[in-house]
């Protein structure tokens, strides 16, 4: 622990010209007086660390001093590349691994080149949970993740309505979407082996798992043809068409035309206007696929006077009784 934290002090002071012993000990999380023993620790060592007195006073490295410990090890090489997602970084346990791989390549850089990840996190940030929502993350998530980087099988125990099973998973890769987490894992098909290659890819929602460990000692055999963003796309897509199990007829104004895609599913939303023939008025009618029109009533009522509902009847007369309503309360 205290040899890592030397070599993250050497790497902060081969990165920035000059740090106050208050800097030092914010960054590597420790008492300023930790930091003079650690700096006298590296003095003996043959490190040539400096300490300037006084009020502006600070440590520094003398002489050009540079340290060759900037290799990066394997965790954060990978971790480095999900550098711009901070949060996704901290759930999954890798913060550390990813602080500690910017300082090497921080250090590895030109003195005019050593402010770019400053530079660069100033200007974009990823936020990607929605708004008005609270996503906290799942407390198996770090394990999950361990798996998937490891290419370890997982014993896991998933919730699934009012039951819960236990499926042996080979976990290929993490999702975040929209602040939930998602794991993608193949599960090997009976009678076919551990190893055997075999097997369907699913997702699962991580806040459902109640239990996962460690199945057998070997890692299993990743399918290197395996793309995972296409993978989730095309799973994402069928999902939002499973969805859409009801439908409704729709009169629209031009303006509710331009507005439909925006307030409800987009893909079905340009799908069915997409053949559309205006009337003499601009107006069109179409049929909608929606989730159930309970959200159709929702999802319509932003539209206002630019959509009417022609079927189904129900779903008429409540919005036709909600539009009465509200012509009370403004008479």
């Amino acid at each position: 622990m205290r040899a890592a934290r030397l070599i993250k002090m050497v790497l902060l002071l081969q990165a920035r010209a000059s740090m106050t012993a208050a800097e030092l000990a914010e960054e590597l999380e420790v008492s300023e007086r930790t930091i003079t023993r650690d700096a006298q620790a590296l003095s003996e060592a043959g490190v040539p660390v400096y300490a300037d007195r006084g009020r502006t006073g600070g440590y520094r490295l003398i002489g050009g001093y540079r340290t060759r410990l900037t290799g990066l090890a394997r965790s954060e090489a990978e971790a480095l590349f999900l550098s711009g997602v901070p949060g996704a970084l901290r759930e999954m346990g890798l913060e550390d691994a990813a602080s500690a791989a910017r300082l090497k390549v921080s250090a590895a850089l030109l003195p005019s080149l050593r402010d770019a990840s400053q530079s660069a996190a100033q200007r974009f940030h990823l936020d990607a949970p929605g708004w008005f929502k609270e996503t906290p993350a799942p407390a198996l998530l770090p394990a999950v993740a361990d798996a998937v980087w490891d290419d370890r099988r997982l014993l896991a125990r998933y919730r699934r309505q009012d039951s819960e099973v236990g499926r042996e998973l080979e976990p290929y890769g993490l999702i975040l979407k929209a602040g939930v987490w998602y794991l993608c894992a193949r599960v090997p098909d009976p009678g076919s082996g551990s190893g055997s290659g075999s097997g369907s890819y699913r997702v699962y929602r991580i806040d459902r798992f109640t239990s996962v460990e460690p199945h057998g000692e070997n890692r299993f055999v990743r399918d290197e043809d395996f793309d995972l963003p296409g993978f989730w796309e095309e799973r994402a897509a069928q999902f939002a068409r499973a969805i859409l199990r009801e439908s409704v007829v729709l009169r629209l104004s031009p303006d509710g035309a331009r507005q439909l895609p925006y307030v409800t599913d987009r893909a079905a939303a340009n799908e069915a206007l997409a053949d559309a023939e205006p009337d003499e008025r601009g107006r069109v009618t179409i049929t909608l696929p929606v989730e159930s029109t309970v959200v159709a009533y929702s999802q319509l009522l932003m539209l206002g006077p630019e959509a009417e509902v022609l079927g189904p009847p129900e779903l008429r007369d409540r919005l036709a009784a909600t539009a009465a309503r509200m012509a009370a309360l403004y008479r």
